[in-house]
């Protein structure tokens, strides 16, 4: 019964049990079929057993993403995390640093090995290039330019991961930059990094900051704020930022509000992690910050996401020496970067730049820069 079922359903996304092309799904194991059931948790936990297998992961997700299959139906896992969701602040500052020891505390060997030379672990700006190192120095000078970045003004970098940003701004403009990370491997990487530069890491959450900026930015930081926080954050960035000051959110963007992430990023790459909605974050804002700008460009993560896994599999004979990285890490791997790039193809998560000021702030001549 479930058998026929799953294979009807792929079919209505172009997709064949068994079939020849690159982006069918091969099956090795019944428990495949839980999937109805239990939704992406089982199909990944699946994929990560070898149960099943496509030889174009990537397409194999935006076909079925695409086709609109998986948002008609609900699934027990997905309730499970709604409920936690609704009930505890999965994001309270006791359990800020989780994300920080079992995601971005992995190994600095692998980040190094998928990034580019800043360690830029967010979307890169592709346009004109079809060079990831390129593409991510086009994000971080846009950035500069959006907030009017000025030479010795004092920059906020929250979720400063491994000070690629910082050391940019302190190198190309002459700020002062202040990054905050929860992640003792991040914190570590960072400083040796931006050493000789007029840059601070701190190893702090951002709720415990009561400093004054010039500029604050955020990128790829707010899908670990959690929605029973963002009107506490948008407080913090009001606080910590001059009455003149420009503040940039870089973030991915779902399609709808939402209060709990996919249970297997949850329980396997991102905890506690939420993807927010335009709604809940122009919200959590609304009579604190004022937006001047939102520019967005989800088409490139696809491309940033593709390339990560290009670097991560070309670097996969070398990293496997280190005994924590094993088969069923690389399938967890791959299939985390590769289903992530289905969903951006298929428009189902978006990449959102968004400028905010004070409310009191009277700029009137701000330049949209793309």
């Amino acid at each position: 019964m479930l058998e026929k079922k799953f294979t009807n359903l792929l079919n209505q996304a172009g997709i064949k049990v068994n079939g020849k092309n690159p982006w069918d799904m091969q099956i090795y194991s019944d428990k495949v079929y839980l999937s109805l059931i239990f939704g992406n948790l089982a199909l990944g936990e699946a994929y990560m057993n070898k149960s099943w297998d496509s030889k174009q992961l990537d397409e194999f997700f935006y076909r079925l993403l695409s086709s609109g299959i998986v948002a008609k139906r609900k699934y027990v896992s997905n309730i499970l995390t709604f409920i936690k969701a609704a009930l505890i602040n999965a994001q309270k500052i006791t359990r800020a640093y989780q994300v920080g020891e079992r995601h971005y505390n992995i190994g600095n060997d692998l980040f190094q090995a998928m990034l580019d030379g800043y360690m830029q672990y967010s979307c890169g700006y592709w346009k004109d290039t079809d060079n990831l190192e390129q593409a991510q120095l086009q994000k971080l000078d846009l950035i500069c330019k959006k907030i009017n970045l000025q030479k010795g003004e004092r920059v906020l970098d929250i979720g400063c991961g491994w000070g690629g940003f910082a050391k940019y701004a302190a190198e190309k403009y002459g700020a002062e930059v202040v990054g905050l990370t929860i992640s003792k491997e991040q914190a570590k990487l960072a400083r040796e990094f931006c050493k000789g530069e007029k840059v601070k890491i701190s190893l702090e959450d951002y709720r415990e900051l009561n400093e004054k900026f010039d500029k604050i930015i955020s990128v790829g930081m707010f899908e670990h704020v959690g929605p029973k926080n963002y009107k506490t954050y948008m407080q913090m960035i009001n606080r910590c930022l001059k009455d003149n000051g420009i503040f940039l959110l870089h973030t991915i963007v779902g399609l709808d509000d939402r209060i709990n992430t996919d249970p297997w990023m949850e329980r396997y790459i991102f905890p506690n992690g939420v993807i927010p909605s335009i709604n809940q974050i122009m919200k959590a804002a609304d009579g604190i910050l004022t937006s001047i700008d939102t520019h967005e460009f989800g088409e490139y993560y696809d491309k940033t996401l593709m390339a990560w896994w290009k670097n991560f599999n070309s670097a996969w004979s070398e990293l496997k020496k280190n005994s924590k990285y094993d088969e069923r890490f690389y399938r967890m791997w791959k299939y985390y970067l590769l289903s992530c790039a289905g969903s951006f193809r298929a428009k189902k998560i978006k990449l959102y730049q968004i400028v905010f000021t004070k409310r009191t702030n009277s700029i009137t001549n701000y330049t949209l820069i793309r």
